[in-house]
């Protein structure tokens, strides 16, 4: 492919041509006729209909305008567009519902098609559609609703085909094919990760399906359709590959916030326990004692006491243990004393345009005393480059296109344990000096390539000096290790700021709270391990000066 699309307008088509030609090698097994027929059909267009169709493909929604159709490779849109027509890709006469017409003209010409119908003349489009709709339910044709707009609409009718091409080359519907160009025009780096031509996102179609079966569920919840009514596709539908299960979890999650929130207690207590999500036990606690089931709950809490699914779960079970055996009326349990934290209050003028940390920081910093706003930034970044050859390894179903900024299986329970070998050669290097040699060359080799853990543009090159030169190996391997067990929740939470004494090769963290401002669950779990493993950290409690009167 082109590097820089200015030296081929087409660039765009290439990259999708390439699509199709990655797909066909490695999917070839499971593709439908249809998508067969499609990729088939497509190479035999002229490449001006072949281009067009992609434009439009990569474009949002369903109806385009001839005029907004006008690109200097293509040329002539009508001529180009003969033959998709003719194939059936493309439509002039779509059906259109009032809301639809809406959306494709402009308010000039929604006034001068229903100026009589309009009741208020100086209102905003969407009320006039609100007004209009019970008047005019018809589904009917552009040209049919606007007789005098001499323009013709262009309407897709194979993007479903192009959406299953496009997950079975990403392997998510969160991407789009403007990926892709982005990649081409350098706004996006992607590490280059070997992998085998076997190398795919869904093993079989039965999980296409099943991915676009759950995706169009979620799709029908967030667009407001009854949860009863999406709930039987969703419980109904069973699945033996791992990620497809997770992703069935959330979605039931999800259906069962819906319902608590809405005070549908019963309803959220029959579907939390189908759903596998990290948070789903606690909820299902919380649900049972609001629904007065006590001793249901402690029981549940109490078995999820003695395992645990991560530290985000322990934490909050012993908040709920202790309310939940005093409402039974049982003996309190003893409880280890909260640690207090180590605190500075500080008194400072308000500035609007800064944020709280910010002033903290600017008020701490010096030429000796350099204070850095790294939030979760620092930490992860500096795993994510000391770790980056473990995090790119070309395992199994980890990489299957190259335009992935991390791992497939990042998020998995077994994400570590299939690169055990791998991580803990990179922590090794902790021992001895050769973690620091790794983390610049990565620095400097990688840099600007998309990473999960590496936010270049927090991570200077002074700040990666100063962290190198006064963090402690030893602590960085506790936030390593840390950061392993459970990556979701632990890479967030760090403290706001970072300051270093390079003359001593020291440092302190300090997480800083404004006003009202109070710590959240997250950091107070890394303030604990900080403190358990006696590395310095501050929380900071600022106050604003009160201003004079006049």
């Amino acid at each position: 492919m082109i590097s820089n699309p200015l030296e081929d307008p087409f660039y765009y088509l290439k990259n999708f041509d390439h699509v199709l030609g990655w797909i066909c090698a490695r999917y070839d097994d499971v593709l439908t006729v249809e998508e067969q027929q499609f990729i088939c059909e497509f190479g035999q267009l002229p490449s001006a209909s072949q281009a067009l169709w992609v434009r439009m493909v990569m474009r949002k929604g369903q109806h385009f305008r001839a005029s907004k159709l006008s690109y200097p490779e293509i040329g002539d849109t009508c001529q180009a567009a003969a033959p998709l027509l003719g194939m059936g890709w493309l439509t002039d006469q779509a059906p259109l519902a009032l809301p639809e017409v809406f959306e494709v003209l402009s308010k000039p010409e929604i006034q001068a098609r229903f100026n009589q119908h309009i009741v208020r003349p100086k209102a905003k489009k969407d009320q006039w559609l609100e007004d209009l709709v019970p008047q005019f339910p018809q589904v009917q044709s552009l040209s049919e609703w606007h007789p005098t707009l001499a323009e013709r609409l262009y309407s897709l009718s194979h993007r479903a085909v192009c959406d299953r091409l496009r997950l079975m080359f990403f392997g998510n519907l969160s991407q789009s094919w403007a990926d892709l160009v982005l990649a081409d025009l350098g706004l996006f780096t992607y590490e280059k990760v070997a992998f085998s031509p076997q190398s795919r996102a869904l093993a079989c179609r039965e999980d296409i399906e099943g991915y676009l079966h759950l995706y169009r569920c979620r799709e029908q919840f967030e667009a407001g359709v009854n949860v009863i009514e999406v709930l039987p596709h969703v419980l109904g539908y069973s699945v033996q590959n791992p990620w497809l299960q997770r992703r069935r979890g959330r979605l039931l999650f999800q259906f069962g916030q819906h319902c608590e929130r809405a005070g549908e207690l019963t309803r959220a207590l029959q579907i939390y326990p189908h759903s596998r999500h990290p948070e789903a036990r606690v909820r299902t606690i919380r649900v049972l004692e609001r629904l007065g089931q006590t001793a249901e709950a402690l029981a549940l809490a109490e078995a999820a006491e003695q395992a645990p699914g991560t530290d985000a779960e322990h934490q909050q079970l012993l908040r709920m243990l202790p309310r939940l055996r005093r409402t039974l009326g049982l003996t309190a349990r003893a409880k280890a004393k909260p640690r207090s934290h180590d605190r500075l209050d500080l008194v400072l003028p308000h500035d609007a345009a800064l944020s709280v940390e910010c002033r903290v920081a600017g008020h701490l910093h010096g030429p000796e005393q350099p204070v850095h706003y790294v939030e979760n930034t620092l930490i992860n970044g500096l795993f994510g480059l000391l770790c980056w050859s473990a995090i790119f390894a070309p395992l199994p179903g980890a990489f299957f296109h190259p335009y992935q900024s991390g791992p497939a299986d990042l998020l998995d329970e077994d994400f570590y344990l299939r690169r055990a070998e791998l991580f803990d050669a990179c922590l090794q290097q902790l021992e001895d000096e050769r973690y620091k040699d790794t983390i610049r060359a990565a620095y400097g080799a990688k840099f600007g390539i998309q990473s999960p853990f590496v936010a270049w543009s927090c991570l200077s090159q002074s700040l990666l000096d100063d962290a190198l030169h006064c963090l402690p190996p030893a602590h960085l391997k506790v936030w390593f290790k840390r950061l392993l067990q459970d990556i979701k929740a632990n890479r967030t939470g760090m403290p706001d700021l970072i300051q270093f004494w390079p003359a001593q090769k020291t440092y302190r963290m300090i997480e800083v709270k404004g006003p009202g401002d109070r710590l959240q669950d997250n950091q107070l779990r890394w303030l604990t391990l900080c403190e358990q493993h006696r590395m310095p950290v501050t929380v900071c409690y600022v106050q604003w000066q009160e201003v004079a009167g006049p």
